[in-house]
């Protein structure tokens, strides 16, 4: 092993990391805005443990003053998505972005690994820009369900435990496992329209209660006192009854409470 200054090394692959993660999850936030819905559940990211990438290292023949270009995966990104649908909608918006460049894909998902591994890889050059100037960085972004996720979190550990020799049992059974997680993403695709519309429905009455505790509130500020006692007590009524109509219906009428409110504590001519 060379003398280098290993976490000085690491700087720039920790750096990309946390800009990457930063900039997929706005656009996790950006996308839900716009259409309600996104197709990226949540994002993580890490850098490769050192003893990792001289593992890696040894094992491709990467020589040590070749790590950055040999090793591509030094800086990993994972997002993950709910369904196989949407994994190709987020490998779309990634090829579009000016920020960062795809050298090339690994598609996992249609050719899966013999061991049951599916995922859709991506290498990318990413310009992260340090306190000595731009540096040109290469990472990972894998893209997976939560289903793939879950296969491939337990067969890596299984994989470091066995040194990478798992034992013929073990490989047979995590082979059955990761049909068992495809399958269970295929059913998962078949009633798409019913999840989603699902969760439409939960993320709206979960907004609904919101603006209406908030508005309670606001009518206290105003010295509606006694509105905001029946409001309260309406609202209680119709929380336990779990009556999304009348919810509709009480949140239009705090709304009007507090909009004559509003118009009251103007000044005259205004």
């Amino acid at each position: 092993m060379d003398g280098r200054d290993w976490g000085t090394f690491l700087l720039p692959y920790e750096q990309t990391v946390e800009e990457l993660k930063v900039k997929f999850k706005t656009m996790r936030s950006e996308l839900k805005k716009r259409e309600e819905y996104t197709p990226i559940e949540f994002v993580t990211g890490r850098v490769k443990r050192l003893s990792s990438i001289l593992e890696k290292a040894k094992r491709l023949n990467v020589k040590m003053e070749d790590l950055e270009t040999g090793i591509e995966d030094i800086a990993g990104i994972r997002i993950m998505c709910q369904f196989v649908e949407d994994i190709r909608r987020v490998a779309e918006y990634i090829r579009a972005r000016k920020d960062l460049e795809v050298l090339y894909e690994k598609d996992y998902i249609t050719n899966y690994k013999e061991s049951g591994y599916r995922s859709f890889h991506m290498i990318i050059k990413y310009p992260v820009q340090t306190a000595l100037g731009q540096k040109i960085v290469l990472a990972e972004i894998q893209i997976r369900t939560l289903a793939m996720n879950f296969w491939a979190t337990i067969e890596h550990s299984l994989n470091y435990k066995y040194r990478e020799s798992l034992p013929d049992e073990m490989r047979v059974r995590l082979k059955t496992a990761a049909e068992a997680a495809s399958i269970l993403d295929s059913e998962m695709s078949s009633i798409r329209d019913e999840i989603l519309e699902a969760q439409k429905t939960f993320e709206e009455n979960s907004n609904m209660t919101t603006q209406i505790l908030k508005s309670i509130h606001q009518l206290y500020f105003y010295h509606l006192v006694n509105e905001a006692i029946d409001t309260q007590a309406r609202f209680n009524e119709i929380w336990q009854a779990q009556d999304m109509e009348a919810m509709k219906e009480l949140l239009d009428h705090v709304r009007g409470l507090l909009s004559a409110a509003k118009k009251d504590s103007l000044p005259d001519g205004l």
